[in-house]
């Protein structure tokens, strides 16, 4: 694709296999096959030592997968992509080809609760050694680089308070000190159309392609997005020998069908979040409302220069209690109560006791996360039509 065309044309056409070598195909074929037929026993061998570049073995590749790799390199202005079966098998992916026995990870205290057990409960089971800090102030990485520092993660906005991060800033600390460093992004709230990390100096883009890249809550995923020598290791080592997580074509080809329209979704995404989130800043009911796009929200600023939009995620406090608030949830009509976030309807989920509940209380107020917190990926519907179902469950707790 040129360099020169728009997010939306590479969303739709990067990496398109050609109609002419699939019957006049508009979409790209579902290559539903485990192993690749060779001509013969060299050109088998040839692809195994990496001489010739065809297909050998769907574990390492598969021509449907190839084309959403194309694309999300292509929106993340990187070198290559590769495509996995969940978010998780994502960044564990990138993670296990990034350290060794001897290494140091330096990761932002508020995580994706699965991110978190595995940084802090799976990984010091193998001798790798998790700082956790607080990168709204990036200087805070600095009392923990060492020679031994392989990794910086973080994710912008976090999950679930919306806490921003300036990447770049992150990435300039780091790769000052070592630029062997990697520092890695999950870019899952924010997706390519709103920001790109590694335009702003971070090493690896993670999504969990679940969420907003797929849109229509109704297959598993996950995107890493590096350089290319990084992203072949992450395959040829990460996926292949220790993770396992292989995506399926059929998965490989929804993606592909939901992020023709990520532009327009998120665009709506958005604007729903901004309306919900000043209707919820106003209602007696609700104590704090965590959103971006407010500008006395802690790293406003920092958002607004690194995202070209607030996003579709919103969370808050009432001030009733853990239970009440419950309650108020549990009388939502039309927001359904789900984890995940991105799909089509509105989703409300209780971090604590839901996606977060891998954290400790201790480290739940370590990492900013009240137990009262309320998470909301705002849908796609009409936006007056989700206010007045908050409004007719949070009126009660008035």
């Amino acid at each position: 694709m040129k360099k020169d065309y728009g997010f939306a044309t590479k969303q739709i056409h990067t990496g398109s296999i050609s109609a002419q070598d699939n019957y006049g195909s508009m979409q790209v074929p579902i290559y539903q096959t485990a192993t690749y037929r060779f001509k013969t026993v060299q050109e088998g061998g040839a692809r195994f030592a990496g001489e010739d570049g065809g297909y050998i073995y769907t574990r390492l590749g598969n021509p449907t997968q190839a084309v959403l790799e194309a694309r999300m390199a292509d929106l993340e202005n990187g070198e290559a992509a590769l495509a996995l079966a969940s978010g998780m098998g994502a960044i564990t992916t990138a993670i296990w080809s990034a350290i060794d026995g001897e290494s140091e990870i330096i990761a932002d205290e508020t995580l994706y609760g699965c991110t978190f057990a595995y940084f802090v409960h799976g990984l010091s089971k193998f001798g790798v050694k998790v700082h956790m800090v607080d990168m709204a102030n990036p200087e805070n990485i600095k009392a923990h680089l060492n020679k031994k520092t392989a990794v910086v993660y973080l994710e912008s906005p976090c999950n679930p308070t919306l806490k921003i991060v300036d990447i770049a800033e992150v990435s300039r600390i780091a790769h000052e000190y070592n630029p062997d460093i990697k520092v890695m992004v999950d870019n899952t709230f924010a997706t390519p159309y709103l920001t790109r990390p590694l335009d702003l100096g971070a090493d690896v883009s993670l999504h969990s392609a679940t969420k907003y890249l797929n849109g229509h809550g109704d297959v598993i995923g996950g995107v890493i997005v590096a350089k290319k020598d990084f992203v072949e290791v992450c395959r040829l080592h990460g996926l292949k020998d220790l993770t396992g997580a292989v995506i399926g074509p059929f998965d490989a080809f929804l993606l592909l069908r939901g992020i023709q329209t990520l532009d327009i979704r998120m665009d709506k995404h958005s604007k729903n979040a901004k309306e919900i989130a000043e209707f919820l800043r106003d209602h007696p009911a609700i104590k704090t409302v965590y959103y971006p796009g407010f500008k006395d929200f802690p790293g406003h600023d920092t958002a607004a220069k690194q995202m070209d939009q607030f996003g579709g995620m919103i969370s808050f406090e009432t001030y009733k209690g853990r239970d009440e608030t419950a309650a108020a949830i549990n009388g939502l009509q039309l927001a359904t109560i789900a984890v995940s976030l991105g799909d089509t309807q509105t989703l409300v989920e209780h971090p604590a006791s839901m996606t977060h509940s891998a954290y400790t209380p201790e480290e739940l107020k370590a990492a900013g996360i009240p137990e009262s917190l309320v998470r909301i990926s705002a849908g796609l519907e009409d936006a007056k039509d989700i206010i007045a179902d908050f409004k007719q469950a949070f009126d009660k707790l008035i």
